[in-house]
């Protein structure tokens, strides 16, 4: 009898262990993601890889443009493998197979010729079929209305353009990894203005693109100074100045040159602010991209300048070029205090893994297949990579730190800096072992910082959307948008957007540390389902619970900003961040956050007021009910889709990639 309950207990733990090895410490969520998106599968749509086989080749690829390949395949394995750190989705999807584009992230150059934006939209299908976001700035292209010299005809101007790229990416369904984001933006001072902050008014168009104005600091400083001042705009084709009617919405070039500025018929500075403010409010776009801050810090000027960014607005780039981004997961380096106090982080830990993932991602640069031989050469001349964090919210749930607080923005300027600067070192390491990026002198680095480099930038602050499900944490530096919450997430093979229940772990473990039975724990996660937060929960639960596990709707616009700016600080790129607003939100309070994000440093700013936008990828649960069944759809950092003729769109595609 003892031998063979020993015998069953042998099996039993010989099968959790088994299973351990295939599945380590991953959710069913990730789980169920990996499995739906990243695993390899034969041509019956089976899948033949496990989650071990699938970080292992990963590792074993990245490592081996290594000399001693060996000796990195491991670290990279574990880090990845423990979830201290996961990169981008290309990477997890291509590495090790065909198709082998690992980026993320791309900005292509959209010159103002028929030739050019075709090969753009060439470029965009490319990039988009293997999993990438494009970016793409439309100000060069001549407004709507101008000649055409070689046909006598007139232009209809950037955004038909744009409406014809967006429906490239809507035929590009990229099988079963990942549908492609994009970006669009366009300077605030160009004549096709208005129509471009008012497109979005129609959410069925331009559904893949985020949109976001290039604001100069020549407009802010007017809009603080005098915002009844006549908004001027320059056309990009022949540098003629005008003014916007208010009539019929078009670029007076005579007024302008007569000196004409009748506010009362002309666009202003602050009206043209107010539209984007009210647009903003009504459906989260457009974000502002203040360029000026962007190029004041450019690694390359000695490349060129940077007028766009990756499609969540946290990396920009010059034509051509890609991003390799990589995150950690901050909660998984927090050392608990066995008396019970808000405990540490374990920085050595965090320092080792910095430096073996700004390794991995110079690796990528090399072993990346780059979808055209442009974005090939540009990319291995800058080398960008982007190492970022995810994890943040549930690391301050487990020191106890309130989001909305001055300790809060303390710890992010201490492990921010951290971050940036065992990331430095260690690229400079690497410059010493293998070389500088190419175009290092007469950049930044040269020039200013005075240090060899091996990458143009290092860190990134992504928003980390599918990597943390993997991850098991928190996304970027967002607050948790709801303690417990569906999230739609990815669509099966009919289109049909697939739901994932998720509780915030920590914050599970703190209502059975207060002493709360299932039955109340039950009850509790059902109320912050459906409201968005504990607050006014009829579940007593003790102060500390209270105060510190707050969501993105208890939370203050204002330290949403100050949170971006404290993380900026330290970041070489930009900070994808999107700043919560209730339903309840005014205009002005939109407003607000825009200045402040100006005022405060940051790079750029996208709001997004809960509910503006039906199908957003994060619901509270009373409000998914109608559309669980519904295709996946817009919301503050993700495009959706838009119905469309989807044999004319594969027959664009099929034309744009044999060419």
């Amino acid at each position: 009898m003892v031998n063979t309950q020993h015998d069953a207990g042998t099996v039993t733990n010989k099968a959790q262990a088994d299973e351990q090895a295939v599945r380590g410490e991953f959710t069913d969520n990730a789980l169920r993601v990996l499995q739906n998106r990243y695993l390899r599968k034969d041509e019956t749509g089976q899948v033949v890889e496990t989650p071990v086989e699938l970080f292992r080749r990963v590792a074993k690829h990245v490592a081996s443009v290594e000399s001693s390949s060996n000796d990195w395949e491991a670290p990279f394995f574990d880090m990845m493998w423990s979830r201290r750190f996961i990169p981008n989705s290309p990477t997890l999807m291509n590495a090790g197979r065909p198709l082998g584009m690992l980026s993320a992230c791309f900005v292509l150059p959209l010159e103002d010729s028929i030739a050019d934006i075709m090969e753009t939209a060439r470029q965009i299908a490319l990039v988009q079929r293997a999993g990438g976001g494009t970016g793409v700035d439309l100000s060069k292209l001549r407004p709507s209305g101008a000649i055409v010299r070689s046909s006598g005809g007139t232009t209809e101007g950037p955004l038909s353009f744009l409406k014809m790229l967006s429906a490239v990416t809507d035929a590009i369904q990229q099988g079963a990894f990942r549908r492609g984001a994009n970006m669009g933006t366009m300077r605030i001072d160009h004549p096709d203005v208005l129509a471009f902050i008012r497109i979005k008014e129609d959410l069925s168009e331009v559904t893949n693109y985020n949109l976001s104005c290039t604001v100069p600091d020549l407009f802010m400083e007017q809009l603080k100074q005098d915002r009844d001042n006549v908004h001027v705009v320059v056309s990009p084709h022949d540098g003629r100045k005008a003014y916007l009617r208010k009539s019929d919405q078009k670029a007076d070039f005579e007024a302008f040159e007569g000196g004409t500025a009748d506010t009362s018929a002309y666009w202003t500075v602050g009206e043209i602010w107010d539209l984007i403010i009210s647009k903003a409010w009504g459906s989260g776009e457009p974000g502002l991209i203040f360029i000026d801050k962007i190029n004041a810090v450019n690694p390359t000027p000695n490349v060129g300048e940077m007028t766009s960014t990756n499609p969540c607005g946290e990396q920009p780039l010059l034509p051509y070029e890609a991003c390799n981004l990589g995150s950690l997961n901050l909660a998984l380096f927090h050392v608990s205090d066995e008396k019970g106090g808000p405990g540490t982080l374990d920085w050595d830990a965090m320092g080792q893994v910095i430096r073996t993932s700004v390794r991995f991602l110079d690796n990528v640069v090399e072993v990346n297949n780059y979808p055209t031989k442009e974005i090939d050469a540009m990319c291995r001349a800058n080398r960008k990579i982007g190492l970022g964090v995810m994890g943040w919210a549930d690391l301050l749930f487990k020191m106890g730190v309130r989001y909305d607080s001055e300790d809060a923005l303390e710890l992010a300027g201490k492990v921010g800096a951290f971050i940036r600067q065992e990331a430095w070192d260690e690229n400079t390491k690497l410059a010493e072992e293998k070389g500088t990026f190419t175009h290092w002198k007469g950049s930044r680095w040269d020039k200013v910082e005075g240090r060899k480099m091996r990458n143009a930038h290092c860190v990134t602050i992504a928003p980390t959307g599918t990597i943390s499900i993997i991850a098991g944490c928190s996304g970027g530096i967002e607050p948790i948008f709801s303690l417990s919450f569906k999230r739609q997430v990815m669509r099966d093979s009919k289109g049909v957007a697939q739901v994932m229940y998720e509780t915030n772990p920590v914050f599970l473990k703190a209502l059975l540390d207060a002493g709360l039975d299932q039955a109340s724990i039950d009850e509790v996660t059902e109320y912050a389902c459906n409201s968005g937060t504990i607050e006014g929960c009829p579940v007593e639960l003790p102060k500390s619970v209270l105060d510190v596990y707050r969501s993105a709707r208890d939370i203050n616009p204002d330290w949403h900003v100050r949170m971006q700016a404290a993380w900026q600080e330290h970041t070489d790129a930009a900070v994808s961040k999107t700043i919560n607003f209730p339903p309840e939100a005014t205009p002005e309070e939109v407003e607000r956050a825009y200045l402040l994000a100006y005022e405060t440093g940051c790079k750029g700013i996208t709001v997004y007021r809960d509910g503006s936008r039906s199908n957003q990828p994060m619901a509270l649960d009373s409000k998914t009910k109608k559309s669980e069944t519904e295709p996946s759809s817009a919301a503050a950092a993700a495009p959706g889709e838009e119905a469309a003729d989807a044999a004319d769109k594969d027959d664009i595609v099929e034309m744009l990639l044999e060419g």
